[in-house]
């Protein structure tokens, strides 16, 4: 699996934006909720899911989209499976990482 990876610099310290690379550039809409995966916001570089793994640990807040994304914030005990936002079936999860 092949991840789309995007590191911010935040107010609070680093954001990562992580991303399917399968819907990178698609837009998810569902009555008033959309995934708009075709802003720059969404664009970054190639990254394996241990490369994804590592970065996670440097986050102070992530920004998940996809299956794969967010099942791996789920594997890695940083997303809580109850709070995942589905848009069209596509799963979504934002985390403040505390600590």
């Amino acid at each position: 699996m092949v991840f789309i990876v995007s590191e911010k610099e935040g107010q609070n310290g680093m954001l990562l934006v992580v991303t399917d690379k399968e819907i990178v550039g698609k837009i998810f809409t569902e009555g008033k909720r959309q995934l708009d995966l075709t802003k720059d916001f969404y664009q970054g570089k190639d990254a394996s899911k241990e490369d994804v793994a590592k970065l996670f640990s440097e986050a102070r807040d992530l920004h998940l989209t996809g299956k794969h994304s967010v099942a791996l914030g789920i594997e890695l005990g940083y997303v809580d499976a109850q709070h995942i936002l589905y848009v069209k079936n596509v799963p979504h999860a934002q985390v403040a990482v505390m600590g």
